[in-house]
Parts: C-alpha cells; sequence; structure tokens
C-alpha cells in the first residue's frame, strides 16, 4: 500500500528517525528524496523482509513497521524508535503509532486519549449514519444479524462520546435518547454512567470513559460477517463508522460457521466485549502437585485412638498406603519446583494424618447422597457482617465486620487460648511432652476473640492452611497478618491505596493474595512488607481472589465482568473469561484443578474449562448476587449461596461429562450450552431471611454456612 509506505516514511523524518528511514526505503526499494513522489513497487520477497500492514489506516494513523530477521542488521536501537523490541520468530512486526497523538496504552495521559476525538464528521449525520448501519444490520440474513449487532454498542458509546468531546451538545443528546434504548439490556447500568457525560469537560474525570476509550473493545466475528460489515461501509463511503471500527474496535476473525444470538449472548457483557482468542492460548498447568510422602501411626481402634487434644496418640508407625500415595506425577501438574513452596512442619504432617483419617470417613456425595447443610446465624449482628472464613478443619469461624473489628470463635467444645506471657514462659521445662499445652494460658480460655486494629469495614478475611494465622483485609487500604496464638496483629501489609475488597492464603500457606478498588491484585509472602507480584489488567474494582489448589496461579474476578488467571511465576495474565452480565463475587476451582466456578450479581454460576480456556457450562436459578462457591471435597456437588436467602446444590459430576472441547471449539468459541440447568440442580434451601455469604465444606463433606440474619 504505496500511501501507507509514504506516511510512514513522512513519520520517521518528522520524528527524526533517520536511520530507521534509511532502513525502511532500503527494503522497500525507495531511492530519492521526493517522498511525495512516485513510489517503486514494495518488495517483499525474502521471509525476514517487513511486509506493511494490508489495513487501511484508520483516522490519522499510520502503521509503522519495522523489519526482523537477517536482512535488517543495525546498530543499538534508538530511543523511540517505533519497533517494538519483541521478537515474533522471523515474523513482520507491526507498532501502531498515532500521528499528533501519544501511543496509547496503560493508565494514559487524559489529554492524549481524548485528542483522538478531534476528527470532525459532520454532527447532525451522525444519526443518519448510525440508523443507516442498523437497517443494514437488520436486514441482513440471520446468521450474520446476530454477529454484526455485536457493533451496536461500542459504536453508540463511542459516536456519543464523540458528540460530545467536539461541544455538539444538542446531537449527542438526541442520538442518545434516539439509540440508547436499542442496546441489550445488560448495559444499562454503563449506559446510565454515559448518560450523565453531557459535556466535554465531564469527560476529563471519568475512569469509565477512560478505559473505553484505552482498551479497544473486543468483538468475535466470523470472516463471513465481516466482509460483508466492510463492504457494506466501503459503498456507503461510510468514513465516520469505518473510522471508529478502526480507530477504537478490535475484531477478532474467526474461520467458520457464524455464531448463533445464545452462543454470543453467553460470551459478551464485559466491559471491553470479549477476550481475544489470543488470550486464552498460553499453556496452563491445571494438575495437582503431588503429596509428599510420609509414614502415617495407625490406630488399631481409631475411635479410642484420639486423646483429648484429638491428637492421635503416639503407636509403632505402621507404613500405610495412605499416606505414601505413590501417585504418579499429574501430566498436567506444574514442576514440582516451579515455585518455592515452604518447607512441611511436623504439625503440618500430623494434620495431613487427621485430614487422612477424616477422609476415610468422608460421605461420597451425588444425586442420590446429599450433604447435610449446617447454618451459621449470625444474630443481632448490628455492626453489619461483611466477610466470614471457617478454618480447614472447620474448628473457628471468622466474621469481618462493618465496624472494622475482626471476631474470631471456637466452633468446638475447645476454647480459645492465648500463649503465656513471657516470665511464665520462661518456668516451663521445655522437654515435657505436653510442652503445647503447657504454654497456653487456661485464664483467657473463651468462645469469642475480638480483634482491634483496622479503621474501616473490614471486607475479607482468611485463615491460614494450619490455623496459627489469620489475614484481614479493609477499606482502610491495608491487610492485617494477626496471630492465632496471641490474637494480636504482627503485620500490616501496605501497598493499596484504596479499599480491598478481598484476601486469600495459598492453600500451601505462606503466599496470600489481595484485591482492591485500585483495580489490581497482588501477592504477597508473609515475610515481605512489599508485594512480590502485581497483577495489572482488569478495568474495574478487582472484587474477588482465589488461589489454584497448585498454588501456581491465581483467579481475580471484578467489577470490570470479567475473570482473569494469572500465573504467579512470572506474573502474566493467562487466562481471560468473559460472559457475566455484572460484577464478580465468588470463585470456586475444582478439587482436581482442572474447573473454574464463578459468580456474580447477574445471579448466574458460570463454570470453565481452564486447560482449554472455554465456558463449558450455566447454571441459572438464583435470583440474586451470589457470594459464596464451594466445591464438596471430592468434586461431586458445587453449592452455591446467594442474598436471595438460598443455598443452591448443583451435580457437578454431570456438569462437566462429555464436554466438547475439541480444537473447533476452542478456535471459534463455539460453544454449546445446554438449553436448561434445572437438570443439574439437586435441591434449594431457603433461610428464613438470611443471605449466604460463605459456604464450606467439612473433611467430612458437611456442608457449613454463614450469614447475617437482616430483619427487612
Amino acid at each position: 500500500d504505496r500511501q501507507t509506505l509514504v506516511a510512514v516514511l513522512q513519520f520517521l523524518r518528522r520524528s527524526n528517525l533517520r536511520e530507521s528511514e534509511e532502513i525502511l526505503r532500503r527494503e522497500a526499494r525507495l531511492l530519492g528524496d521526493d517522498l511525495g513522489g512516485n513510489v517503486a513497487t514494495v518488495a517483499t520477497s525474502s521471509p525476514g523482509v517487513a511486509a506493511v500492514a494490508a489495513v487501511p489506516p484508520g483516522k490519522g494513523e499510520t502503521r509503522g513497521v519495522c523489519g526482523v530477521g537477517p536482512s535488517s542488521r543495525r546498530g543499538p536501537r534508538e530511543v523511540g524508535s517505533p519497533c517494538a523490541a519483541r521478537s515474533l520468530g522471523g515474523s513482520p512486526l507491526f507498532w501502531e503509532t498515532k500521528v499528533g497523538a501519544v501511543v496509547v496504552e496503560d493508565q494514559p495521559d487524559v489529554s492524549a486519549v481524548l485528542s483522538a476525538y478531534n476528527q470532525q464528521g459532520d454532527p447532525t449525520l451522525y444519526e443518519e449514519y448510525y440508523s443507516g448501519l442498523k437497517h443494514f444490520i437488520e436486514c441482513s440474513l440471520d446468521c450474520h444479524r446476530a454477529e454484526l449487532s455485536q457493533l451496536f454498542y461500542p459504536l453508540f458509546v463511542h459516536m456519543y462520546l464523540e458528540l460530545v468531546y467536539n461541544q455538539h451538545e444538542s446531537e449527542a443528546k438526541s442520538f442518545f435518547e434516539r439509540f440508547h434504548g436499542d442496546q441489550e439490556c445488560y448495559y444499562q447500568d454503563d449506559l446510565r454512567v454515559l448518560s450523565s457525560l453531557t459535556k466535554k469537560e465531564h469527560m476529563k474525570g471519568n475512569e469509565t470513559m477512560l478505559d473505553f476509550r484505552t482498551s479497544k473493545f473486543v468483538l468475535r466475528i466470523s470472516r463471513d460477517s465481516y466482509q460483508l460489515l466492510k463492504r457494506h461501509l466501503q459503498e456507503k463511503q461510510n468514513n465516520q463508522i469505518w473510522n471508529i471500527v478502526q480507530e477504537h474496535l478490535y475484531i477478532d476473525i474467526f474461520d467458520g460457521m457464524p455464531r448463533s444470538k445464545q452462543q454470543i449472548d453467553a460470551m459478551v457483557g464485559s466491559l471491553a466485549g470479549e477476550a481475544k482468542r489470543e488470550a486464552n492460548k498460553a499453556k496452563v498447568f491445571f494438575g495437582l502437585l503431588k503429596e509428599p510422602e510420609f509414614d502415617v501411626p495407625l490406630d488399631d481402634e481409631d475411635e479410642e485412638g484420639e486423646n483429648e487434644e484429638g491428637k492421635p496418640k503416639k503407636k509403632k508407625p505402621k507404613k500405610d498406603n495412605v499416606g505414601s500415595k505413590s501417585k504418579k506425577q499429574d501430566p498436567n501438574a506444574p514442576p514440582q519446583n516451579r515455585i518455592p513452596l515452604p518447607e512441611l512442619k511436623d504439625s503440618d504432617k500430623l494434620d495431613k494424618v487427621m485430614n487422612m483419617k477424616e477422609a476415610a470417613r468422608r460421605v461420597r456425595l451425588g444425586p442420590e447422597c446429599l450433604p447435610s447443610i449446617c447454618f451459621y446465624t449470625f444474630l443481632n449482628a448490628y455492626q453489619g457482617l461483611t466477610a466470614v472464613d471457617i478454618t480447614d478443619d472447620s474448628s473457628m469461624i471468622v466474621g469481618g465486620f462493618a465496624d472494622s473489628t475482626v471476631r474470631v470463635w471456637s466452633v468446638t467444645p475447645k476454647k480459645l487460648r492465648s500463649v503465656k506471657t513471657a516470665a511464665d514462659l520462661s518456668l516451663i521445662d521445655k522437654e515435657s511432652d505436653d510442652v503445647l499445652e503447657r504454654i497456653m494460658d487456661e485464664k483467657t480460655a473463651s468462645e469469642l476473640k475480638i480483634l482491634y486494629g483496622h479503621s474501616g469495614p473490614v471486607y475479607g478475611t482468611s485463615f491460614s492452611p494450619d490455623r496459627n494465622y489469620l489475614l484481614s483485609c479493609s477499606e482502610d487500604g491495608t491487610v492485617r497478618l494477626w496471630s492465632l496464638q496471641t490474637f494480636t496483629c504482627l503485620v500490616g501489609y501496605k501497598g493499596h491505596n484504596y479499599p480491598v475488597w478481598d484476601t486469600q492464603f495459598s492453600p500451601y500457606g505462606y503466599y496470600f493474595v489481595s484485591g482492591g478498588h485500585d483495580r489490581v491484585a497482588r501477592l504477597w509472602a508473609t515475610d515481605h512488607y512489599q508485594p512480590l507480584r502485581i497483577f495489572a489488567g482488569h478495568l474495574a474494582d478487582v472484587t474477588c481472589t482465589r488461589f489454584h489448589p497448585n498454588s501456581n496461579y491465581i483467579a481475580t474476578g471484578s467489577a470490570d465482568r470479567t475473570i482473569r488467571l494469572w500465573d504467579v511465576l512470572n506474573g502474566n495474565c493467562v487466562r481471560i473469561f468473559t460472559g457475566h452480565k455484572g460484577p464478580i463475587h465468588s470463585l470456586a476451582f475444582s478439587p482436581n484443578g482442572r474447573f473454574l466456578a464463578t459468580g456474580a450479581t447477574d445471579g448466574r454460576v458460570l463454570l470453565w474449562d481452564i486447560g482449554h480456556g472455554l465456558m463449558v457450562g450455566e447454571l441459572k436459578g438464583h435470583t440474586d448476587t451470589i457470594y459464596a462457591l464451594r466445591f464438596s471435597r471430592d468434586g461431586e456437588i458445587l453449592a452455591s449461596g446467594s442474598m436471595d436467602n438460598t443455598v443452591r446444590l448443583w451435580d457437578a459430576v454431570k456438569a462437566f461429562e462429555d464436554l466438547e472441547t475439541d480444537d473447533f471449539t476452542t478456535a471459534t468459541g463455539h460453544i454449546n450450552l445446554p438449553e436448561n440447568s434445572q437438570d443439574l440442580l439437586l435441591g434449594t434451601y431457603m433461610t428464613k431471611s438470611t443471605p449466604v455469604i460463605h459456604l464450606h465444606f467439612t473433611r467430612r463433606n458437611l456442608l457449613l454456612a454463614a450469614g447475617a440474619y437482616s430483619s427487612q
């Protein structure tokens, strides 16, 4: 494309990048100084030579080019050269630059972002352009109509913003009033924000606006539908719309059948459209790590084998096959040392033994055998219950409250005790067998301990796997680590500048994750006061966080209506899941690590296959936000708890069997969800007037639920 090439050369010259200009000239066999003159044909025969992107340039946009490969040997890269320092294995690299605008990347300068709207079209014709396109799409064949209808919303927003930015306020108002009713119902909240932007000044500080401007809205369209659209816009000379498509939309084109309305509706609805297919291509090690092997002392009579403290008596260890499950390494598991995990202490081993004994008596759940549900209702919680967690062995429960307190209860007859004072500890015989008992101070025994320290509502709580520590995060922007030996605060982690909505310990302890209003999730280790990783990419608050069972990945749910999976090792985002129509409030990994369940304000539970990066199920039934999701210990049942005061049980085995995860489905996102999820619903259990905010399966598969009674 000769014009593009000339524009690129002019741009390089204006930017004083003589060296790049010379290289491009040589590659394109262009000699002489006359940039406007006749340009020789561009030769792109040798494999390492750069080709110019054969895409019509958008408004005021040139596509710079940079050679990669043997033919472009050169010295050190000039600063500001339009060549991205990334190599794609010898393929040409394209680097978009906007002439007269800053390259739009993360957290950009507002005025630079908005200047892209300077392009003036005739304001009176905007309604005509839009209704013309609308008429074309509505009259096209059914198979294309569903796909092309995805254009309505992003075009509507950008055309409206363009009118507002160029101060055509009355035209903007009439454009909004005429077409806002045509948009899908799940965009209503966004449109409400948009309707309040009526002047250019309003656009300066509006975050939602900025996100929409800076992140290209992704549409996934089949090649046939795209060709149809392109032809229509070019015939009609409809440059205004074509420019917006070029500048602000990312069209992910796939070969094959167009998708149906149901398939599209299942996947769209997030703040930035769907995920690009590239985003879900990376390999994910979703398998479980191998359990360490150690001897298990087996008691002859299990019942008498436990003394008062619930610790197994010392007996001669007999080799038992439970502890030394010589499992073969799961082929999908990450290497054992991919990330450093803490060593097992003796107390951890003892706990694992207890866990295995409990597991031996675990009830096998299924459609014929549903779990009993024990509901912990917080009565008179006038302080406002905002978070709950239960220890893995179900011995303690913690509540975070809006009055900034954290309250820990023992739910077994064993009371909570603190360690004795230093003076008393010095008198204890350290060699005695029951030294761990002797260090506890009986005078402090009580069922409830209250932890003071936060200066705002506590939105998230999490017990460490060894029950020695407790995390809490708050509106005050900090995450606090509490000792459950002394019931005091050990550390306050400061990194978030705004409220922290959720925090969770890794299943192996030591690491924990937090997510907040500043749109990023942070990975911490208990002994570092700075975060180890910062996971940035969400376009709105990170509302919930979860570790994968193998601790190598972290899932985050956000108010931008997407779920992202992050690799702990390098901080990369390896999966983006779109499909929810409201902010995400709950996440749960299946015990085998293969699947993820997510719940949101739209009352739907969506099921995802992590390996293939695909949505594989949708569970409809709840009528309000889903705040709690949990798989049973063997993964046969998924429990969901909601603000609609119900707990629902779903058949997870049936939901995940015979999945269509062939290459074609993965490539195009043609997912076929069953019309009706009612046959997966095993039971619905109402509370009188208690929203469910936490669920937990005990080691024997009893389901514990928790929430605060609301008198309204």
